[in-house]
């Protein structure tokens, strides 16, 4: 028999879905049997997969000590020397500029990434115990691509990863993209379409309506500078696909510069860049809600790498 008394970052779930990651290797099949046999109590008393857990309450498992353990991963070592170059920090979050190269979160459980880099930080300053946690670990509410540079939110807590992924799915976080694109675009436009991932390529397609499997995408830009051959654009990207800016902008024949995999060739080959010139310089908070009211209408930038810059005054 196991008592686990639920804290903060695990109160307001299912029961059934905190226990599937308490138990992350036992199947949903177990633990529905385990909870309709009552060899799982909430508070004492017979519990629903469907009830909500709150703070303070106490769960207890009818079961022996060693078939836990075999349904429990070890505890993560995380050993990592990533640089997390920080823009803002309180206690719900952290906002850090992404430099290009780093991983935003990787499937390879020795590789690096800002998510490791994030627990190694707070770890270090003794906010963060994966001994003690149950099933909350920090994590990241957006991605970049590899090469892509700039800010990553990161949630310290439960209840601030789940209130802006809720507003990030709602499309109340505004996210502001600085690109250098081929070509002239001197007026601002929406751009809208449909977009379908290759997961075997790695690569989507951009159509103008909709096709099986695809994603309704939407894009707007605004020109900051420009000449005949090239564009300086402030991007807004109102919905978050993979690959959404890049392949957008290359559909309508403004591939961005040192896109290696959406660009144009000839245009890369001038400015020998080994990534896109594409900077996710500043998010702005909107709709957020169950204390992180205070972030509403704040904007933060990310300092832009200085070779960004020298392009841009050779350029214009």
């Amino acid at each position: 028999m196991k008592k686990i008394i639920i804290k903060r970052n695990d109160e307001n779930q299912r029961i059934d879905r905190f226990l599937s990651k308490y138990m992350d290797k036992a199947s949903k099949g177990f633990i529905q049997k385990m909870i309709r046999k009552k060899r799982i109590k909430l508070n004492g008393s017979r519990t629903y997969s469907e009830e909500i857990v709150k703070c303070d309450d106490e769960i207890t498992l009818y079961l022996a000590e060693e078939t836990i353990n075999k349904f429990q991963s070890e505890v993560e070592n995380i050993d990592v020397k990533i640089d997390l170059n920080i823009i803002y920090e309180d206690d719900n979050i952290l906002l850090i500029n992404k430099k290009e190269g780093q991983i935003s979160h990787s499937n390879n459980e020795d590789g690096e990434s800002i998510v490791k880099g994030v627990k190694k930080y707070l770890i270090d300053k003794g906010e963060y115990k994966p001994e003690e946690e149950k099933t909350f670990s920090p994590a990241i509410c957006n991605r970049l691509d590899l090469n892509t540079s700039g800010v990553i939110i990161a949630a310290k807590n439960y209840n601030s990863l789940k209130v802006i992924n809720e507003a990030i799915r709602d499309q109340k976080i505004e996210k502001y993209y600085k690109a250098l694109v081929a070509g002239k675009i001197d007026k601002r436009d929406l751009l809208e379409g449909y977009l379908v991932k290759d997961n075997k390529t790695n690569k989507v397609m951009i159509y103008n309506k909709w096709v099986e499997n695809s994603k309704e995408i939407k894009t707007r830009i605004s020109p900051i500078k420009y000449n005949e051959d090239y564009t300086l654009l402030d991007i807004e990207l109102i919905t978050g696909r993979t690959h959404q800016i890049r392949a957008h902008l290359s559909s309508i024949n403004h591939p961005i510069v040192g896109d290696r995999k959406y660009g144009d060739k000839e245009t890369n080959k001038k400015f020998n860049l080994k990534s896109q010139f594409l900077i996710a310089y500043k998010i702005t908070f909107k709709g957020l809600k169950n204390g992180l009211e205070y972030l509403n209408n704040r904007s933060f930038e990310a300092k832009i790498d200085e070779k960004y810059n020298r392009i841009e005054q050779v350029i214009f």
